[in-house]
């Protein structure tokens, strides 16, 4: 029995533009969606149906296998175009088998895991069509001002409270045939398969955003050591290379203090076969001269703020790799977007209290210009 994973992924977002290819976890969007449908054993085909060239060039990047782009028509791909629209175009055109099993997953649940759609599939096997959802222990009320789901005179405690059932939108499990005769994602005997309570948010806003990249972190990618993949390694000058400190000659010539220990670092990278970078805010030939007796593979200066998540997307471009798999080590706010952005990110101890409060980010023991770029490549390396 043929079963097809079905993802539409349209290029309009009107609230976060171009979404399902921003940058979540280090990855795009979809990205996420993608990998679990691959790593369900029992799924033979993944099919990205998207109006976007900019999205198919990204989804074919990631050199999946079972992966395929299918062209939607544009008609089905508006704002107003409903999903089951896409679903029954991509049915009609490629004569998809009756009793093929079709998954329709969704790019904004990147929550979801290949474990979620086994079990999914697992309980399909005793229902005509399945959905995913989470259970909520909230208490519901109505806009006239009465409970729905409780009996507020006799309030439960939340531990003795059954809750209810929440649709989440991660994917939708049916019958090709089902689809086809209903015009529906669901029908007949619909089963639930329960998912996390925290895959519950969908990222419709950019809030939603900044809320799922710290359930992901938690919850999902908690238990990866993104450190042993890491390909690239870049750092920040001032703070982090030095110790922040403006020093002048008495020729008014501007000079900067390193560590000798952080030098043998780039040594240490280059052994290990990891490509080195400098980004930094500043402009100087100090800078210039000191990247070149590194034998550093990347300068960029002059970047400041998101200018220096940019340069490294470029570093990650040239060398065909992503961010996460970049290590970053940074201390002040023009560092914040590439260290919420990469694989690995880490600040000295003597970091802004925003840098240090980054998710995941590693609060390292030394202080810029002490030796803290060492101290990061060792963990790196150790790893």
């Amino acid at each position: 029995m043929k079963t097809v994973a079905f993802i539409p992924v349209r290029g309009g977002s009107k609230s976060i533009p171009l979404k399902n290819i921003k940058f979540f976890c280090g990855k795009p969007l979809v990205y996420w969606s993608i990998k679990a449908a691959v790593e369900t054993k029992v799924i033979n085909e993944v099919v990205i149906a998207t109006d976007s060239k900019q999205i198919e060039e990204t989804v074919k990047s990631f050199n999946f296998d079972k992966v395929k782009i299918y062209q939607r028509d544009k008609a089905n791909a508006e704002d107003t175009s409903s999903t089951e629209s896409v679903l029954l175009e991509y049915i009609s055109n490629k004569n998809i088998s009756a009793d093929t099993n079709f998954i329709l997953i969704q790019a904004t649940s990147p929550l979801l895991t290949n474990a979620d759609l086994e079990n999914g599939l697992k309980i399909f096997n005793n229902y005509d069509s399945v959905l995913s959802c989470v259970k909520s222990k909230r208490f519901i009320w109505s806009s006239k001002g009465e409970s729905e789901n409780y009996d507020y005179k006799n309030r439960p405690r939340r531990q003795d409270f059954d809750g209810f059932i929440l649709e989440n939108g991660a994917f939708y499990i049916n019958k090709v045939k089902n689809i086809v005769e209903n015009k529906n994602r669901l029908s007949g005997n619909i089963g639930i398969s329960i998912m996390p309570e925290y895959t519950a948010v969908e990222i419709d806003e950019i809030e939603d955003w900044i809320v799922a990249e710290s359930l992901m972190k938690r919850f999902v990618l908690k238990n990866k050591n993104s450190v042993k993949t890491i390909k690239l390694v870049v750092t920040d000058v001032d703070g982090v290379l030095t110790d922040a400190g403006m020093y002048y000659s008495e020729n008014g010539d501007e000079l900067k203090k390193f560590n000798t220990h952080d030098g043998m670092a780039f040594q240490l990278l280059r052994e290990h076969g990891i490509k080195t970078g400098i980004v930094t805010s500043e402009n100087t030939n100090i800078v210039a001269n000191r990247a070149k007796k590194l034998k550093v593979d990347y300068l960029y200066q002059g970047k400041k703020h998101g200018g220096k998540l940019e340069v490294v997307k470029l570093m990650c471009e040239t060398e065909n790799i992503t961010l996460g798999e970049v290590a970053y080590i940074g201390d002040d706010i023009n560092c914040f977007e590439l260290l919420s952005a990469v694989g690995f990110a880490a600040c000295p101890s003597n970091a802004l209290s925003k840098i240090k409060n980054i998710n995941n980010i590693v609060h390292l023991e030394k202080k810029g210009g002490e030796g803290v770029f060492r101290e990061f490549v060792s963990k790196i390396l150790n790893a």
